[in-house]
């Protein structure tokens, strides 16, 4: 592994503005999965069992974290409990955020009701709807307010101090809302509105548009329905009388090397070293060799302070932690912006 031991300080300003927005977006994911594995009572997890739960390869999991500085002790793993606060610190949730929804249709009340978002350090503090048979009825614990005045919404959202808002209103109804917002001093906002928004440069926006996550699913479907099965077989079938050619190849090379040693003193029998070449050729036609050099073969038996005895898994074994495994379970990728206005949702 990379990891290296704790330093004392947290993560500066100056090194949060280099992060790059897919690193972020995957920190996010990370912070998820460290989540459940705290809440399972693991203490320490390696970055090959953090990565498979979180659905990326352990080299990029580790470059990734390098931003948060120095962290972790090399050869055994991260401190679920430090790392996930170190995480929490860059990602700005250390202290939390209030959260305003305007509109309260079918979208605004599941968000409302989202469970998520306030285990995650996200209170939803003002619900608004410019309904009238909405406006003074309770969901989720939110008595509605009224939106109908873009005036009175300012005051009565700047009276709440959100840190962030959410726009949840049909296209037509989205500009003067996030005019609104922006007047009572909002700096971040999540539209689920498909329209652009224009906002000054200090207000970061934030785009959700399921529609064209559909889309994206529907292009993905096809592709591979278009997908020839016979080149794929013959695919698969050329990789594998490849690897056998490279297995061969090892063993008479091997063969070839002891009769020229037979008589050195320590040569090893052919048989031994023939076993080894082709687990070699093997291993080097199923992972980068580079992304695999500061890992640990083979399983070992780790105790200490605060944890009972476990046994770190083979290189790219499955997530031993129940909480990995379901975080596996559900997470194809580490979610990842597409472009500064939009983010594709996992």
């Amino acid at each position: 592994m990379t990891e290296q031991h704790e330093a004392p300080g947290g993560v500066s300003r100056a090194l949060q503005k280099d992060i790059p927005q897919a690193t972020v977006a995957r920190l996010a994911t990370y912070l998820r999965v460290l989540a459940m594995l705290a809440d399972d009572g693991v203490a320490i997890v390696s970055s090959e069992e953090l990565a498979v739960a979180a659905g990326v390869n352990s080299a990029k999991l580790r470059k990734d974290l390098s931003f948060l500085g120095p962290n972790g002790v090399r050869g055994v793993g991260y401190d679920v409990v430090r790392l996930r606060a170190r995480v929490e610190e860059v990602l700005g949730l250390a202290d939390g955020h209030r959260v305003v929804l305007v509109g309260a249709g079918n979208l605004g009340r599941a968000l409302a009701g989202y469970r998520g978002f306030r285990r995650r350090g996200f209170t939803v503090v003002g619900l608004f709807d410019n309904d009238q048979a909405l406006v003074g009825t309770e969901i989720h614990g939110q008595q509605v307010r009224d939106a109908r005045n873009t005036a009175d919404l300012t005051a009565d959202v700047a009276a709440l101090q959100p840190t962030i808002a959410v726009i949840a209103v049909p296209d037509d109804a989205a500009q003067p809302v996030c005019d609104a917002l922006v007047a009572a001093g909002v700096q971040s906002i999540l539209s689920f509105a498909p329209c652009a928004l224009e906002a000054p440069p200090t207000v970061e926006v934030r785009r959700v548009d399921l529609a064209v996550e559909m889309q994206m699913l529907s292009f993905e479907r096809v592709r591979n329905a278009d997908a020839d099965p016979g080149s794929v077989a013959a695919t698969l079938n050329e990789a594998e009388n490849t690897t056998a050619g490279e297995n061969n190849s090892g063993t008479r090379s091997v063969e070839h090397r002891s009769a020229a040693t037979s008589g050195s003193i320590g040569a090893r029998p052919a048989a031994a070293e023939t076993g080894d070449d082709a687990q070699n050729v093997s291993t080097g036609t199923a992972t980068a060799g580079a992304e695999l050099a500061d890992t640990a073969p083979t399983a070992r038996s780790l105790a200490g302070p605060g944890r009972g005895t476990r046994r770190l898994p083979a290189t790219h074994a499955p997530p031993t932690h129940a909480a990995c495994a379901a975080a596996q379970a559900t997470s194809h990728s580490a979610t990842e912006p597409t472009s500064k206005g939009s983010v594709v949702t996992p």
